[in-house]
């Protein structure tokens, strides 16, 4: 059984940041706000973008949510391994103001692009973006944590950035239903990225300060990346099937509203709870009924025969979700040394996030049959986490 504090050697202390188990530094909350900006910046695409794809450039609406899901999943993927590593030699603060950086331009080339290539574009910047920001917030945070609280940690960072998500995807939409798709539903994201690359020059460095381990294949990550892997490679096969699967059913677009956003809603408010509740009853306990609870919900959505059906798959997957996402992060953690912890929280978030461009590949594959394909990744996630149930 995983236990609860690190199996590698504590982190060294940073000079910049108080390691106090007394109270959180001030650090610790405004890497919290922005995270919650960096999230925003995905929720500024969630609602607005596939309609710019159906309505402004005539692609049909399937094809335009796979086309961002595997362009987003496959920049951030790659960028996260990047940013692990870099963090690691560079330091934390200088990753993080460069994803902003790199940020500056998605919200400018949403407004003026003129084909749909343009947007495919801006999605693999905003990839980048994400996995060089948010990669960097959880670190800092957890560098600035006792080990006992990393689970708290990773909860807070995010629930943040899903709140971000949420909170702009609802306010692009209402922005967009009174004045158009472009450009005003996107000045809020020349806002966001302009403040959260101010806030970030006001974050102290927090990398340990020991010398970088040399590059390698971290030991300790592999079953945590598999397990991340099958996580979101069910996210985007929900992505995109779910309002395809619903509408082929007959549901109306406020039912298929309703099932498509408590499954988000349950999964943010769930790391609130489950990542520090791992600091306690420990990580492996979690991440299986996690898992398990994943396999069970994409069953049911797969075959639900009614609404009340379909509400409750959406809550046993955002609940298992939820479980998993902070408690993953804490676990290699865990098991790794400070010095690497970057390089390997960037290969696990390599692996991760490298599923919503298989999730997306697999919905494009079975659109035919989508909730069949729907039940079978429910059996394969079952299946990985019977095989990984004595390596958690």
């Amino acid at each position: 059984m995983t236990p609860r504090a690190g199996r590698g050697p504590p982190p060294s202390p940073s000079p910049a940041v108080s390691r106090s188990p007394a109270r959180i530094p001030g650090a610790f909350w405004l890497l919290a706000l922005i995270n919650l900006l960096v999230g925003g910046m995905v929720g500024l695409e969630r609602t607005v973008v596939p309609l710019l794809g159906s309505d402004v450039f005539g692609v049909e609406q399937g094809s335009a949510l796979a086309a961002f899901v595997i362009s987003f999943g496959i920049s951030k993927a790659l960028f996260n391994l990047f940013a692990g590593a870099l963090a690691d030699r560079v330091g934390r603060r200088r990753v993080l103001l460069l994803g902003w950086i790199l940020g500056l331009p998605v919200p400018l080339l949403l407004i003026w692009a003129p084909s749909w290539e343009w947007i495919i574009a801006a999605n693999v910047l905003l990839g980048v973006n994400q996995a060089l920001t948010w990669s960097m917030t959880v670190n800092m945070m957890v560098d600035v944590v006792p080990a006992s609280r990393r689970g708290f940690a990773a909860g807070v960072n995010e629930f943040a950035g899903y709140l971000g998500v949420s909170l702009l995807a609802f306010l692009t939409g209402v922005i967009a239903a009174s004045y158009g798709l472009r450009p005003e539903p996107f000045y809020l994201g020349i806002a966001v990225s302009i403040l959260g690359l101010l806030l970030s020059f006001l974050v102290p460095e927090t990398a340990p300060t020991s010398k970088p381990a040399p590059l390698r294949w971290v030991p300790g990550v592999g079953v945590p990346s598999l397990l991340g892997t099958a996580t979101n490679l069910k996210d985007g096969l929900v992505w995109l099937a779910l309002p395809l699967m619903m509408a082929a059913r007959g549901f109306d677009l406020a039912q298929v509203g309703a099932v498509a956003g408590l499954y988000p809603l349950v999964w943010a408010s769930g790391q609130i709870v489950f990542g520090p509740l791992s600091d306690r009853v420990g990580r492996r306990r979690l991440v299986l009924t996690g898992m398990l609870l994943q396999a069970a919900g994409l069953v049911l959505l797969g075959s639900a025969p009614s609404f009340a059906a379909l509400l409750a798959a959406a809550a046993v997957l955002g609940l298992g979700t939820g479980m998993v996402y902070p408690t993953l992060i804490a676990l290699v953690a865990d098991r790794v040394p400070a010095a690497e912890r970057a390089t390997a929280l960037g290969i696990y978030r390599f692996f991760r996030d490298g599923g919503y461009a298989l999730g997306a590949i697999i919905a494009g594959l079975g659109l035919a049959g989508l909730s069949n394909a729907v039940v079978l990744v429910g059996v394969a996630l079952l299946v990985v986490t019977i095989l990984a149930w004595k390596e958690v």
